[in-house]
């Protein structure tokens, strides 16, 4: 029931900022959309085959455990469930903030991040564009912190389904007014500011790692307001991949095999 409600709710925000792509876009693309849209397509099959037939709802079954045998912080104290929830919610997004950050600055971890960087254009698909490797160890690592934090299984949920619908928002290539962005970006990350961090340029790249709450950004000093080149004019995806052919699915599997940037 689960992975039904997850998927179905993907579904649906998949549909809408496609659909808002086509009528209101942000930026002009640079490639058609049946190349690129192969490869995030593919990788996104891959990673949930792969996820189906391995971990599959680990974070919520482990979730359902700790809380049922007391395990992790949250359980140690008594606390309302609403509140604990939206404790678990919050502290869950800081921790993806934080593996986020650790992915641009730890070399072997760029080596699987950087496939989702490699996009030489920026829309929803982009949300899907994850090495399976990276999807593994992220899943791994989000049992840890759900153990760690002793988060309910209902804040598991709702914390999944903020993840994926934030982040097939925040790619997406839609138009906003500038005043509204303004706002809204006080609170979640929009597709403006999250674009910054698809720049070319290396100081870009490495700010805005925020996926759902934009305070982490602003907190630990990694935000960035705008883009030097401007959102219509800036180069998106890694200066050393900027040929069509570099991005292709067989090319982007083994890529991480290959020699890294220096950090």
């Amino acid at each position: 029931m689960e992975g039904i409600l997850r998927i179905t709710l993907f579904i649906m925000i998949l549909i809408i900022m496609m659909l808002w792509e086509v009528y209101a876009p942000r930026r002009k693309l640079n490639y058609a959309r049946q190349g690129r849209w192969f490869s995030n397509i593919s990788l996104s099959i891959i990673n949930t085959l792969l996820v189906r037939f391995t971990l599959g709802a680990a974070a919520y079954f482990t979730a359902t455990v700790a809380y049922e045998q007391g395990w992790g912080l949250l359980n140690l104290v008594s606390l309302p469930s609403w509140l604990s929830t939206v404790i678990a919610i919050v502290l869950l997004d800081l921790a993806i903030y934080g593996q986020h950050t650790a992915s641009h600055q730890w070399s072997w971890l760029w080596r699987l991040h950087k496939i989702h960087h490699t996009d030489l254009d920026i829309d929803v698909t982009t949300a899907v564009r994850f090495h399976p490797a990276e999807i593994f160890l992220s899943m791994i690592y989000k049992v840890a912190c759900v153990v760690i934090l002793g988060a309910n299984p209902i804040a598991v949920i709702i914390f999944e389904v903020i993840l994926s619908s934030s982040a097939l928002f925040n790619h997406s290539n839609i138009a906003m007014p500038q005043k509204v962005d303004a706002v809204i970006r006080w609170f979640i990350v929009t597709p403006d500011m999250h674009r910054v961090h698809h720049s070319v340029i290396r100081s870009e790249t490495d700010s805005n790692y925020g996926f759902s709450l934009s305070i982490w950004d602003r907190l630990f000093g990694t935000y960035i307001d705008q883009p030097q080149a401007g959102h219509i004019n800036m180069t998106i995806g890694l200066a050393e991949y900027q040929k069509l052919d570099d991005t292709a699915l067989n090319r982007l599997l083994v890529m991480p095999l290959k020699s890294d940037r220096e950090l």
